[in-house]
């Protein structure tokens, strides 16, 4: 890291006390750590990370002892394991403290959650992973991101984790306005100075001053407000930031408290190395492997009517055919003239009550219709709703893996003829179109990996 910028360390001390400012800045100039968190649906026939440490506060995170080359891993490309920084995972510790009381409240019907700064993806899968777990198929998690080239990754991280019950929207925070009341909690990993991030990005070091600060805290405040209205009375609100600094992170709690109407959720960490504040914990480095983050739960106060969802329209058509593909009952539509999308039948009210902000991801995409057969996607085969035997798996070693990743031309000569779903250590990472002679490749071209494979 380049030296730090003027200001910085009089606010660390502000709210760690100069002692515990040292350490942080100290450990700045240390390289980061690398961390994983494995998916609990898509379990591969051996353990990846045989050598690696436990993330205190989640189960499925791990802190490995060097960064292997994960872009050569088909094991990542089949959502085995989602790459983020431990002390990232600290908020899912905060929603899974919250989610039995949530979940209680919230009856017969599924359980609505909305991360509403989700790009690129990593606390959405954490999100999707503790659902799963609590609620089975029974919740609804809307990831958004307002910018459309990262709610682009968005879309492809949440369709390579497998998870049909993920909707991706790309709107500003006040379009949720529209739905007052409808979500359960609300997980807000707010645009921030970046201070946590200083040791991994050199833009954030440069970028940093008092000025910064004061701006992205009152960014922060316009994004909640515009948010608050789509919680629901009793819902919990996760607020977290990569950042130290006091304006941003207690104070900005501190605020919706007292402007908005909320009261603390409170919540005990008992992990060493994290720095309990006024309102919420502090993660920093030299302290917790990781890098920093702050976050903090809070329960909105006074009530709200339930937000009312309707059965969606369903298309009595051909494309239904294909429902049988998948593990569980859902709704087949059609997008647009030839794609075809299934979303769980159990939130098929919820997502289409979602339409109004145009999703550009719902359920799964099952693929094209061409000559009234079915081009599968390259996301139902990663999906886990589609059903074993729904076509003909092949186990490939890694070469096919990468060359099938690479787009690279291959053959299959002993494998069936048609579509095949190609699998990887006992995971669907791929799918061709086997002619005997070659394979059609299905792979989307904007998934294609650039990086030489044969190093």
């Amino acid at each position: 890291m380049t030296s730090i910028p003027s200001g910085f360390r009089e606010m660390l001390e502000d709210v760690v006390g100069a002692g515990c400012a040292g350490t942080v800045v100290d450990a700045l100039e240390a390289p980061a750590s690398v961390s994983v968190r494995l998916n609990p649906m898509k379990v591969p026939s051996s353990d990846p990370f045989p050598d690696s440490a436990p993330v205190p506060w989640s189960n499925c995170g791990r802190i490995l002892p060097l960064r292997p080359v994960f872009t050569l891993d088909p094991l990542m490309h089949a959502g085995a394991y989602y790459v983020q920084d431990s002390s990232a995972m600290f908020p899912g510790w905060v929603f899974r403290q919250v989610l039995p009381s949530i979940l209680e409240d919230a009856g017969d019907r599924p359980l609505r959650v909305l991360d509403l700064c989700a790009a690129p993806g990593g606390k959405t899968t954490d999100l999707a992973a503790s659902l799963r777990e609590a609620c089975g198929d029974r919740f609804l998690l809307v990831a958004n991101e307002v910018v459309s080239q990262r709610a682009g990754v968005l879309a492809d991280n949440v369709a390579i984790w497998g998870d049909p019950n993920v909707v991706v929207t790309s709107v500003d925070s006040g379009a949720f306005a529209s739905l007052p009341g409808f979500f359960d909690a609300v997980i807000a990993d707010v645009p921030c100075s970046g201070e946590g991030m200083f040791r991994k990005d050199a833009k954030a070091v440069k970028d940093w001053s008092p000025a910064t600060v004061d701006l992205c805290c009152s960014r922060q405040r316009r994004i909640v407000s515009d948010v608050w209205p789509a919680l629901r009375g009793g819902g919990a609100f996760i607020y977290s930031t990569c950042t130290f600094n006091r304006s941003e992170d207690d104070g900005n709690a501190a605020w919706c408290m007292e402007n908005l109407g909320a009261s603390p959720l409170g919540t005990e960490a008992g992990f060493k190395g994290v720095i309990p504040t006024k309102s919420g914990f502090l993660l920093a480095p030299g302290f917790v492997p990781g890098e920093g983050q702050w976050c903090c739960a809070m329960l909105k106060t006074g009530s709200s009517p339930a937000y009312p969802v309707k059965p969606p329209k369903r298309q009595k058509d051909a494309a239904w055919a294909y429902s049988g593909m998948l593990d569980r009952p859902a709704a087949v539509m059609r997008r647009g003239a030839d794609v075809l999308v299934a979303v769980p039948d159990c939130i098929a009210a919820e997502a289409a009550a979602l339409e109004a902000l145009h999703p550009i991801q719902t359920g799964v995409a099952l693929g094209t219709l061409k000559g009234g057969a079915l081009v599968p996607s390259e996301d139902l085969i990663l999906s886990h709703m589609l059903r074993d035997d729904a076509f003909p798996c092949v186990e490939t070693d890694r070469g096919t893996a990468l060359a099938y990743l690479h787009r690279d031309s291959f053959r299959l000569p002993d494998a069936p003829r048609g579509v095949i779903a190609l699998s990887f250590s006992g995971l669907r990472y791929g799918v061709v179109k086997n002619l005997g002679s070659r394979c059609n490749n299905l792979r989307p071209l904007h998934r294609r990996v650039l990086m030489d494979v044969n190093v």
